[in-house]
């Protein structure tokens, strides 16, 4: 490598603090290196003062909502990731080995022996049991993913997301949505199962047209730093007509690292970057788009 070349494995710098202080809408902590104060700590330095750290499985829930129960910063979503539904059922139905990627894929456990449909439902009754808590203000992420999950696990991942759906309905708590190569499936069981009054598509992956059809529901749309990539025009297309109203931000981290520092770790002060990104899409002023984003998740997540 090049003297003068950047580490691709480094840490990307601080950007600009914000002058408006916004939060990252989705993140995951316990993914990432160094200590959860130390990523408070960046990221309130360049405004960024509240995260809401999401649940993938249960050890990954049960974290999130003692880790939000410890710093006034943190807000918890716990859930089984649409991949770990499958695999809590049949196994491991193809996906662990796959690198994680667009819209936080799910990776951290290898293969298991086959659990049932009873397994399921006591992984789920633990989800109920933490979407109780206080400190947890969302269920979540849950939903579709077509990509990773074949014809053989797509019943267990539609199952789970229904019962994910009641579990926030019946706590009154906001459900983040996982839609991978699922748009359709996902707006239709949301439709049948009826969705809760807070409804939050994570890392949004749609088009304009379906933002017009989240949108005209109320469905918030949270845009992560892959709305920065150069093929993300769809992405751009949909920010540009989501109502500012329902417009979120989110790292996903340590996924999906916005441009400049695309495939360096990614963190939660790294908002900035797409803050920023957003508000050129959106013609709008960083500060107005920042005000909007720190009320918008806070109203989302009812904290």
């Amino acid at each position: 490598m090049p003297a003068n070349a950047p580490d691709k494995t480094a840490a990307p710098p601080l950007p600009e603090p914000l002058r408006v202080p916004v939060a990252d809408s989705h993140t995951h902590l316990d993914m990432q290196s160094g200590t959860v104060e130390e990523a408070l700590a960046r990221a309130a330095s360049v405004g960024v003062t509240t995260v809401v750290q999401v649940g993938c499985d249960l050890k990954g829930s049960r974290w999130a909502a003692d880790t939000a129960a410890a710093y006034d910063a943190v807000h918890a979503t716990v859930a089984l990731h649409p991949n770990e539904a499958p695999r809590i059922v049949l196994g491991d139905p193809g996906g662990t080995s796959q690198p994680p990627g667009a819209g936080g894929g799910w990776s951290r456990q290898g293969a298991r022996q086959p659990g049932g449909d009873a397994a399921l439902d006591e992984a789920l009754a633990e989800i109920d049991r933490l979407a109780a808590l206080p400190q947890v203000k969302g269920v979540g992420e849950t939903g579709l993913d077509h990509f990773r999950t074949g014809e053989d696990g797509k019943e267990a991942q539609e199952r789970s997301f229904r019962a994910h759906i009641e579990i926030a309905k019946r706590h009154g708590k906001t459900l983040v949505i996982h839609d991978r190569d699922a748009h359709a499936d996902v707006l239709r069981v949301l439709k049948e199962e009826g969705a809760p009054e807070r409804t939050v598509f994570h890392c949004y992956s749609g088009d304009a047209e379906m933002a017009e059809i989240c949108a005209a529901a109320g469905y918030y749309m949270s845009f992560a730093g892959n709305v920065t990539f150069k093929n993300a025009q769809n992405l751009r297309d949909a920010l540009a007509v989501a109502p500012l109203e329902l417009v979120l931000v989110e790292t996903d981290a340590p996924f999906l690292t916005p441009v400049p520092y695309r495939g360096r770790p990614n963190a939660p002060y790294l908002v900035p970057v797409t803050v920023r990104a957003m508000a050129a899409v959106r013609g709008i002023d960083e500060d107005a788009l920042a005000t909007a984003l720190g009320a918008n998740t806070a109203r989302a997540f009812g904290y």
